[in-house]
């Protein structure tokens, strides 16, 4: 068998690992062809003369340039397949602000924060001009209330390319378009018409040659999903099946991926405390805790991927089995009213900074292990002008004045929000808090929290103010940054809040502390854009560098079978 004269090839060069590595290396969905073409080429060169076809033969030498070749061109499809399918976050930019910064504005928040993938509600020219030559790849969208005319017309839907993407491509790096938002849930009467308004679309990229580059999909709301738990028993609901069917195959036929709206907070809200808070927000459960799905045994740590996998089932139902997944909205309210007690800055912060490590870290859904689900964060701004419930004003990372409304936890996490990557984020006693908790918790830091406190006694330098609260502020500063600032190390039972602002004075230097002053945004310092820009391709760079130091080696295995 060729299999076997493969094999015995390459235990004798002892390369055979790195093409079992292949095999068994988990890749995305849409990956998956690249690799079966790959070992298909392979074992097409080493087989194309037969069974017993020896490399090491004259004949074997005479072909070994022209399969070479193939394998070669079907590692640079690997390449670009890989790189293609690199996990991101972006976040989404709503405008219902009472100041609005302008699009330069915005541009150099994004390019400070390293935030490479955005996506907006319309296709505003000043902000895709802004937009222009940075490299952020850029998602548009058609409103609501433009769909209808653009379903009924391929001239409209045309016009629509030319004004909003032909006018700004290549410059503007625009990768996506979603063709209106939770159509199925919020506008049922245009629900008749939404595949043909992304057909329509479609066509018009084609026509320009465009349809490779950039995507077109539609978001949906999670609760077009029925009976999501367990997520093996999920599935649309049936009413939807003339839209659903179609669209779907739209997207198998495009290469393109469903876009889902993932909003945990609400799930939790709305479970009347059966879901708990920790796996609403990403914190680590113990196996006894975790949820459990009877019919295919997957343990879910999180509503995330419980929802995420519930729309894998739903699509597998209706017979759809490799059309990926980018979720286009999450995140978690940082304030609200009586009625909404968990909408937290320590909550938001918690499954925002959560949800960022677990895209990153590619780890997947149990359903799917390894094919990381990018995501897009909501949301960049508050908006202040959003009519509704106090929560629906405060989704954001930032406020209108580009100072952050929080501070993520990502240390290890790379370079995306930048945050915590410069020490200059500080653990102090919360203002209003109980003094009587604050004393019980600045005890326990200088007690079993093991926190050097003698630089607090009288005559030291961190003697005065001589509060509690001063105190106290020192003590959790010193133990969250000996803690590295890892998620929770803030807390002290609730009386303690992360700053941005220095509380060193005189000659009491607080940990973390460096002297230096300036505006911070998310715990970085505002770089010029230049700046910024450049250690963005340095980000892409490092997991470029990775794809391409396998690639190197898969390669040299392949030279040795040939030539040696």
């Amino acid at each position: 068998m060729c299999v076997v004269t493969l094999h015995s090839l390459c235990t004798k060069l002892g390369c055979w690992h790195a093409i079992s590595f292949l095999n068994s290396t988990p890749l995305p969905l849409s990956f998956t062809l690249s690799k079966a073409s790959f070992l298909a080429v392979f074992s097409l060169g080493v087989c194309e003369r037969g069974p017993r076809f020896d490399l090491w033969s004259s004949r074997g030498r005479n072909t070994g340039k022209r399969f070479m070749g193939l394998l070669l061109l079907a590692l640079l499809f690997l390449v670009s397949a890989a790189a293609a399918d690199e996990a991101f976050i972006g976040v989404n930019i709503g405008t219902a602000l009472t100041d609005m910064p302008n699009p330069t504005q915005v541009v150099a928040l994004l390019k400070s924060q390293q935030i490479r993938h955005i996506r907006l509600y319309d296709a505003d020219r000043a902000m895709l001009l802004a937009l222009a030559n940075t490299g952020i790849q850029v998602t548009i969208s058609v409103p609501n209330d433009e769909l209808l005319g653009i379903g009924q017309s391929n001239a409209s839907a045309a016009n629509w390319v030319s004004r909003n993407v032909l006018a700004h491509v290549p410059a503007t790096n625009i990768t996506g378009i979603a063709v209106g938002s939770e159509v199925l849930s919020t506008l049922s009467n245009a629900a008749p018409i939404l595949v043909s308004a992304m057909k329509f679309i479609y066509s018009a990229l084609v026509a320009s040659n465009l349809d490779s580059q950039i995507k077109v999909s539609t978001p949906h709301s999670s609760s077009i999903i029925l009976d999501s738990f367990p997520p093996s028993q999920a599935f649309f609901n049936r009413s939807w099946d003339p839209v659903m069917v179609p669209l779907l195959k739209f997207l198998q036929s495009t290469g393109s991926y469903l876009m889902l709206n993932v909003y945990p907070y609400y799930d939790y809200m709305q479970s009347n405390g059966v879901i708990p808070l920790d796996y609403a927000l990403f914190r680590p459960l113990s196996p006894t805790k975790e949820a459990v799905d009877p019919n295919t045994l997957l343990h879910y740590t999180n509503v995330f991927d419980a929802i995420v996998d519930a729309a894998y089932f739903a699509m597998s139902y209706q017979n759809f089995t490799n059309i990926p997944i980018v979720v286009t909205e999450t995140g978690w309210p940082s304030k609200g009213d009586s009625s909404e007690p968990d909408a937290t800055l320590e909550n938001a912060n918690t499954y925002n900074s959560n949800l960022i490590r677990h895209v990153l870290n590619t780890s997947g859904t149990p359903k799917h292990p390894g094919i990381a689900v990018s995501s897009f964060i909501y949301e960049l701004y508050n908006e202040d002008d959003r009519a509704g419930p106090i929560s629906e004003k405060n989704w954001g990372l930032f406020n209108g004045n580009g100072v952050p409304v929080y501070i993520l936890h990502l240390t290890g996490s790379g370079t995306v929000l930048a945050n915590d990557t410069t020490n200059q984020t500080y653990c102090v006693a919360k203002k209003g808090a109980d003094p009587k908790m604050i004393q019980a918790a600045l005890d326990w830091a200088c007690g079993p929290g093991k926190v050097d406190c003698s630089i607090l006694l009288q005559g030291k330098p961190c003697y005065e103010p001589d509060t509690v609260v001063a105190h106290a502020s020192y003590a959790f500063n010193a133990y969250y940054h000996g803690m590295a600032m890892t998620d929770g190390t803030c807390n002290f039972n609730g009386v303690a809040i992360i700053s941005t602002t220095d509380p060193s004075h005189g000659s009491c230097i607080y940990p973390g502390s460096g002297g230096r002053n300036g505006t911070l945004v998310n715990g970085t310092t505002l770089a010029s854009a230049s700046n910024s820009t450049v250690s963005g391709c340095r980000s892409q760079h490092f997991h470029q560098e990775n794809i391409y130091i396998h690639v190197t080696i898969v390669a040299f295995v392949i030279w040795c079978a040939v030539y040696l």
